[in-house]
Protein backbone atom coordinates (compact mmCIF):
# COMPACT_ATOMS: atom_id res chain seq x y z
CA UNK A 1 0.00 0.00 0.00
CA UNK A 2 2.64 2.49 1.01
CA UNK A 3 4.44 1.73 -2.41
CA UNK A 4 1.11 2.12 -4.37
CA UNK A 5 1.36 6.30 -2.17
CA UNK A 6 4.48 6.80 -3.36
CA UNK A 7 3.84 5.84 -6.93
CA UNK A 8 0.69 8.01 -6.48
CA UNK A 9 2.82 10.62 -4.62
CA UNK A 10 5.11 11.24 -7.80
CA UNK A 11 2.83 10.76 -10.46
CA UNK A 12 0.76 13.78 -8.47
CA UNK A 13 4.26 16.12 -7.84
CA UNK A 14 5.10 15.16 -11.67
CA UNK A 15 1.89 16.80 -12.65
CA UNK A 16 1.77 19.34 -10.53
CA UNK A 17 5.17 20.58 -11.91
CA UNK A 18 7.41 18.91 -9.60
CA UNK A 19 9.49 16.00 -8.85
CA UNK A 20 10.20 13.22 -6.67
CA UNK A 21 13.46 14.75 -6.36
CA UNK A 22 12.09 18.22 -5.25
CA UNK A 23 9.81 16.51 -2.37
CA UNK A 24 12.84 14.47 -0.94
CA UNK A 25 14.92 17.42 -1.28
CA UNK A 26 12.64 19.58 1.01
CA UNK A 27 12.21 16.77 3.59
CA UNK A 28 15.80 15.76 3.43
CA UNK A 29 17.40 19.12 3.55
CA UNK A 30 18.78 20.76 7.06
CA UNK A 31 16.83 24.19 7.54
CA UNK A 32 18.41 26.82 10.73
CA UNK A 33 15.83 29.32 11.39
CA UNK A 34 17.62 33.15 11.14
CA UNK A 35 16.37 33.33 14.47
CA UNK A 36 14.49 31.49 17.21
CA UNK A 37 10.77 30.97 16.78
CA UNK A 38 8.28 30.47 19.62
CA UNK A 39 5.43 29.35 17.95
CA UNK A 40 2.12 28.36 19.55
CA UNK A 41 0.48 25.75 17.53
CA UNK A 42 -3.33 25.67 18.11
CA UNK A 43 -5.31 23.12 19.88
CA UNK A 44 -7.69 21.20 17.03
CA UNK A 45 -4.71 22.57 14.38
CA UNK A 46 -4.61 20.27 11.66
CA UNK A 47 -1.73 19.73 9.55
CA UNK A 48 -2.82 22.46 6.24
CA UNK A 49 -2.26 25.15 9.48
CA UNK A 50 0.20 23.81 11.21
CA UNK A 51 2.10 24.05 7.93
CA UNK A 52 1.31 27.07 6.96
CA UNK A 53 2.32 28.48 10.47
CA UNK A 54 5.29 26.53 9.67
CA UNK A 55 6.27 28.35 6.59
CA UNK A 56 5.44 31.84 7.63
CA UNK A 57 7.46 31.87 10.55
CA UNK A 58 10.61 30.10 8.55
CA UNK A 59 10.61 27.07 10.31
CA UNK A 60 10.40 25.28 7.32
CA UNK A 61 10.75 26.20 3.54
CA UNK A 62 7.83 24.75 1.76
CA UNK A 63 4.31 24.10 3.56
CA UNK A 64 3.50 21.57 0.18
CA UNK A 65 6.24 19.45 1.33
CA UNK A 66 5.63 19.38 4.79
CA UNK A 67 1.33 18.27 4.41
CA UNK A 68 2.88 15.67 1.70
CA UNK A 69 5.37 14.16 4.11
CA UNK A 70 2.92 13.92 7.17
CA UNK A 71 0.26 12.19 4.29
CA UNK A 72 3.01 9.93 3.68
CA UNK A 73 4.07 8.55 6.93
CA UNK A 74 0.36 9.05 8.12
CA UNK A 75 1.00 11.37 11.38
CA UNK A 76 -1.13 14.22 10.54
CA UNK A 77 -3.61 13.07 13.64
CA UNK A 78 -0.74 12.77 15.69
CA UNK A 79 1.09 16.60 15.66
CA UNK A 80 0.05 17.73 19.13
CA UNK A 81 -0.84 21.79 20.10
CA UNK A 82 0.94 23.05 22.17
CA UNK A 83 4.26 26.04 22.41
CA UNK A 84 7.45 25.15 20.47
CA UNK A 85 10.80 26.92 19.96
CA UNK A 86 12.64 26.54 16.86
CA UNK A 87 15.99 27.49 17.26
CA UNK A 88 18.10 24.90 16.22
CA UNK A 89 18.83 23.44 12.71
CA UNK A 90 16.72 20.56 11.69
CA UNK A 91 15.23 18.29 9.16
CA UNK A 92 11.54 18.03 8.52
CA UNK A 93 11.05 14.89 9.33
CA UNK A 94 13.08 16.00 13.11
CA UNK A 95 10.13 18.63 13.24
CA UNK A 96 7.55 16.20 12.70
CA UNK A 97 8.77 14.15 14.99
CA UNK A 98 9.14 17.09 17.93
CA UNK A 99 4.98 17.77 16.58
CA UNK A 100 4.51 13.96 17.42
CA UNK A 101 6.17 13.90 21.16
CA UNK A 102 4.66 17.24 21.91
CA UNK A 103 8.29 18.49 22.66
CA UNK A 104 6.50 21.88 23.76
CA UNK A 105 8.58 24.96 25.74
CA UNK A 106 8.34 23.95 29.65
CA UNK A 107 8.21 26.68 31.88
CA UNK A 108 8.07 26.54 36.26
CA UNK A 109 6.47 27.93 39.01
CA UNK A 110 7.30 27.78 42.66
CA UNK A 111 4.93 28.42 45.22
CA UNK A 112 6.17 29.40 49.21
CA UNK A 113 4.93 27.65 51.94
CA UNK A 114 2.60 29.36 54.13
CA UNK A 115 0.62 31.36 51.70
CA UNK A 116 -3.10 31.52 51.75
CA UNK A 117 -4.81 29.98 49.13
CA UNK A 118 -6.39 33.52 47.66
CA UNK A 119 -2.24 34.38 47.59
CA UNK A 120 -1.18 30.98 45.82
CA UNK A 121 -3.98 31.79 42.95
CA UNK A 122 -2.82 35.37 42.75
CA UNK A 123 0.47 34.50 42.28
CA UNK A 124 -0.14 31.64 40.09
CA UNK A 125 -1.38 34.14 37.62
CA UNK A 126 0.55 36.69 38.04
CA UNK A 127 3.31 34.16 36.82
CA UNK A 128 1.81 32.88 34.46
CA UNK A 129 0.43 35.54 32.64
CA UNK A 130 -2.95 34.37 33.32
CA UNK A 131 -6.40 35.66 34.04
CA UNK A 132 -6.96 35.59 38.15
CA UNK A 133 -10.30 34.90 37.57
CA UNK A 134 -10.17 31.58 35.78
CA UNK A 135 -7.48 30.35 38.65
CA UNK A 136 -10.90 31.66 41.10
CA UNK A 137 -13.02 29.94 39.19
CA UNK A 138 -10.89 26.93 38.87
CA UNK A 139 -10.12 26.24 42.37
CA UNK A 140 -13.91 26.88 43.45
CA UNK A 141 -14.58 24.14 41.15
CA UNK A 142 -12.35 21.58 42.60
CA UNK A 143 -13.19 22.30 46.22
CA UNK A 144 -16.34 24.59 46.18
CA UNK A 145 -16.81 24.42 50.26
CA UNK A 146 -13.74 25.71 51.25
CA UNK A 147 -10.34 25.19 49.60
CA UNK A 148 -7.67 26.79 52.29
CA UNK A 149 -4.39 25.08 52.89
CA UNK A 150 -5.57 22.07 50.09
CA UNK A 151 -2.52 23.20 47.85
CA UNK A 152 1.22 21.69 48.60
CA UNK A 153 3.68 24.60 47.95
CA UNK A 154 6.38 23.34 45.51
CA UNK A 155 8.17 24.09 42.71
CA UNK A 156 5.89 22.67 39.42
CA UNK A 157 6.22 22.46 35.71
CA UNK A 158 3.69 23.63 33.23
CA UNK A 159 3.31 23.75 29.44
CA UNK A 160 0.87 26.57 27.51
CA UNK A 161 -1.56 27.11 27.13
CA UNK A 162 -1.81 26.70 31.02
CA UNK A 163 -4.24 24.25 32.19
CA UNK A 164 -5.28 25.45 34.78
CA UNK A 165 -7.67 23.40 36.33
CA UNK A 166 -5.24 20.42 35.57
CA UNK A 167 -2.24 21.85 37.35
CA UNK A 168 -4.46 23.18 40.68
CA UNK A 169 -5.84 19.30 40.52
CA UNK A 170 -1.89 18.01 40.43
CA UNK A 171 -1.10 20.36 43.72
CA UNK A 172 -4.04 18.84 45.44
CA UNK A 173 -2.98 15.76 44.96
CA UNK A 174 0.71 16.20 45.80
CA UNK A 175 -0.77 17.14 48.87
CA UNK A 176 -3.05 14.62 49.66
CA UNK A 177 -0.18 11.73 48.39
CA UNK A 178 1.92 12.63 51.64
CA UNK A 179 -0.90 12.95 53.88
CA UNK A 180 -1.85 9.46 52.96
CA UNK A 181 1.48 8.25 53.60
CA UNK A 182 1.03 9.81 57.15
CA UNK A 183 -2.48 8.77 57.67
CA UNK A 184 -5.28 6.60 56.07
CA UNK A 185 -8.01 8.29 58.08
CA UNK A 186 -9.55 11.56 56.49
CA UNK A 187 -10.53 12.88 59.57
CA UNK A 188 -6.65 12.34 60.74
CA UNK A 189 -5.89 13.73 57.69
CA UNK A 190 -7.53 17.39 57.94
CA UNK A 191 -6.63 17.59 61.95
CA UNK A 192 -3.27 17.17 60.53
CA UNK A 193 -2.95 19.41 57.56
CA UNK A 194 -4.70 22.20 59.96
CA UNK A 195 -2.17 21.63 62.89
CA UNK A 196 0.65 21.70 59.54
CA UNK A 197 -0.51 25.20 58.66
CA UNK A 198 -0.63 26.49 62.37
CA UNK A 199 3.38 25.02 62.37
CA UNK A 200 4.18 26.78 59.04
CA UNK A 201 2.82 30.33 60.21
CA UNK A 202 4.91 29.58 63.69
CA UNK A 203 8.33 29.11 62.51
CA UNK A 204 10.30 28.35 59.43
CA UNK A 205 13.19 26.83 61.38
CA UNK A 206 13.60 23.24 60.68
CA UNK A 207 14.07 22.21 64.09
CA UNK A 208 11.42 23.84 65.66
CA UNK A 209 8.78 22.56 63.56
CA UNK A 210 8.03 19.33 65.83
CA UNK A 211 8.53 21.30 69.11
CA UNK A 212 5.75 23.72 67.65
CA UNK A 213 3.82 20.70 66.77
CA UNK A 214 4.40 19.07 70.22
CA UNK A 215 2.64 22.45 72.10
CA UNK A 216 -0.01 21.98 70.13
CA UNK A 217 -0.28 18.48 70.64
CA UNK A 218 0.48 18.58 74.62
CA UNK A 219 -1.91 21.86 74.68
CA UNK A 220 -4.69 20.01 72.63
CA UNK A 221 -4.57 17.38 75.51
CA UNK A 222 -4.99 19.12 78.19
CA UNK A 223 -7.43 20.62 77.20
CA UNK A 224 -6.03 24.09 77.22
CA UNK A 225 -6.47 27.12 74.11
CA UNK A 226 -3.74 27.06 71.61
CA UNK A 227 -3.39 30.58 71.79
CA UNK A 228 -1.61 31.35 68.66
CA UNK A 229 -1.61 34.42 66.89
CA UNK A 230 -1.64 33.53 63.27
CA UNK A 231 -5.24 32.31 63.97
CA UNK A 232 -5.82 35.36 65.21
CA UNK A 233 -4.74 37.32 62.22
CA UNK A 234 -6.27 34.49 59.60
CA UNK A 235 -9.75 34.97 61.69
CA UNK A 236 -9.64 38.38 61.42
CA UNK A 237 -9.32 39.08 57.43
CA UNK A 238 -11.38 35.98 57.08
CA UNK A 239 -14.46 38.15 58.72
CA UNK A 240 -12.87 41.36 57.60
CA UNK A 241 -11.20 40.67 54.72
CA UNK A 242 -8.06 42.40 55.84
CA UNK A 243 -5.50 42.61 58.07
CA UNK A 244 -3.29 45.67 59.72
CA UNK A 245 -0.24 43.82 59.69
CA UNK A 246 -0.17 44.26 64.05
CA UNK A 247 -1.01 42.13 66.30
CA UNK A 248 -2.90 44.04 69.15
CA UNK A 249 -4.57 43.36 72.48
CA UNK A 250 -7.83 43.79 71.83
CA UNK A 251 -7.29 41.89 68.45
CA UNK A 252 -6.44 38.45 71.37
CA UNK A 253 -10.14 38.94 72.59
CA UNK A 254 -11.83 39.43 69.14
CA UNK A 255 -13.61 36.08 68.32
CA UNK A 256 -14.02 34.29 65.23
CA UNK A 257 -14.10 30.96 64.41
CA UNK A 258 -10.34 30.68 64.00
CA UNK A 259 -8.97 32.28 67.08
CA UNK A 260 -7.50 29.89 69.37
CA UNK A 261 -7.44 32.60 72.12
CA UNK A 262 -11.58 32.86 72.22
CA UNK A 263 -12.03 29.05 71.42
CA UNK A 264 -10.34 25.42 72.17
CA UNK A 265 -9.90 23.22 69.50
CA UNK A 266 -8.26 23.41 66.46
CA UNK A 267 -9.61 25.80 63.94
CA UNK A 268 -12.40 25.08 61.48
CA UNK A 269 -9.53 25.48 58.86
CA UNK A 270 -6.19 25.50 58.01
CA UNK A 271 -4.98 28.68 57.80
CA UNK A 272 -2.59 28.24 55.11
CA UNK A 273 -0.93 25.79 52.60
CA UNK A 274 1.72 24.13 54.58
CA UNK A 275 4.75 22.50 53.14
CA UNK A 276 6.21 19.00 53.04
CA UNK A 277 8.21 19.41 56.60
CA UNK A 278 4.88 21.14 58.23
CA UNK A 279 2.91 18.10 57.66
CA UNK A 280 5.02 15.66 58.54
CA UNK A 281 6.16 17.94 61.59
CA UNK A 282 2.37 17.51 62.66
CA UNK A 283 1.94 13.97 62.43
CA UNK A 284 5.23 13.26 64.27
CA UNK A 285 5.34 15.75 67.26
CA UNK A 286 8.65 15.88 69.23
CA UNK A 287 8.42 13.84 72.61
CA UNK A 288 8.64 16.92 75.10
CA UNK A 289 6.54 18.36 77.73
CA UNK A 290 6.34 21.60 76.17
CA UNK A 291 3.65 23.86 76.30
CA UNK A 292 4.92 27.25 75.93
CA UNK A 293 7.18 29.24 73.06
CA UNK A 294 7.99 32.76 72.64
CA UNK A 295 10.51 34.58 70.52
CA UNK A 296 13.78 34.82 71.18
CA UNK A 297 15.09 37.93 69.25
CA UNK A 298 16.85 35.76 66.89
CA UNK A 299 14.80 34.50 64.86
CA UNK A 300 13.87 31.20 66.68
CA UNK A 301 11.87 30.52 69.64
CA UNK A 302 12.52 29.69 73.71
CA UNK A 303 10.32 26.75 74.27
CA UNK A 304 8.96 25.81 77.97
CA UNK A 305 7.15 23.68 79.65
CA UNK A 306 5.83 25.40 82.68
CA UNK A 307 4.47 28.78 83.02
CA UNK A 308 7.18 30.23 85.02
CA UNK A 309 9.54 29.00 82.76
CA UNK A 310 8.23 30.76 80.15
CA UNK A 311 7.06 34.25 82.09
CA UNK A 312 11.18 34.74 82.31
CA UNK A 313 11.65 33.50 78.44
CA UNK A 314 8.89 36.38 77.88
CA UNK A 315 10.73 39.14 80.11
CA UNK A 316 14.13 37.90 78.29
CA UNK A 317 12.43 38.98 74.75
CA UNK A 318 10.54 41.85 76.20
CA UNK A 319 14.46 43.47 77.45
CA UNK A 320 16.03 42.21 74.65
CA UNK A 321 13.55 44.31 72.49
CA UNK A 322 14.13 47.13 74.88
CA UNK A 323 17.66 47.05 74.15
CA UNK A 324 17.61 46.84 70.25
CA UNK A 325 14.57 50.05 70.35
CA UNK A 326 17.08 52.18 72.36
CA UNK A 327 20.05 51.42 70.02
CA UNK A 328 17.84 52.50 66.79
CA UNK A 329 16.85 55.69 69.08
CA UNK A 330 20.40 56.37 69.52
CA UNK A 331 21.53 55.95 66.00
Amino acid sequence: MKKLFLILLAGGLLMAGLGVGWFYAQTGAIHTPQQSVELMIPKGAGAIKIAQLLEQHDVIVSSRAFRLKVRLDGSGGRLRSGLYRFDQPATMAQIIARLEQGDVMRFQVTVPEGLRTDEVIHLLAQKTATDEKDWQAAIKKLFPADAEGRLLPETYQYTKPVRIEQMLKSMAEAQQHILAELSSDTAVQNELRIMASIIEKETMIARERPLVAAVIRNRLQKGMPLQMDPTVIYGIWKTTGSFSGNIRKKDLSTDTPWSTYTRKGLPPTPICNPGKASLRAAAAPADVPFLYFVADGSGGHQFAATLADHQANVSRWVRMEKQRQNKRRTK
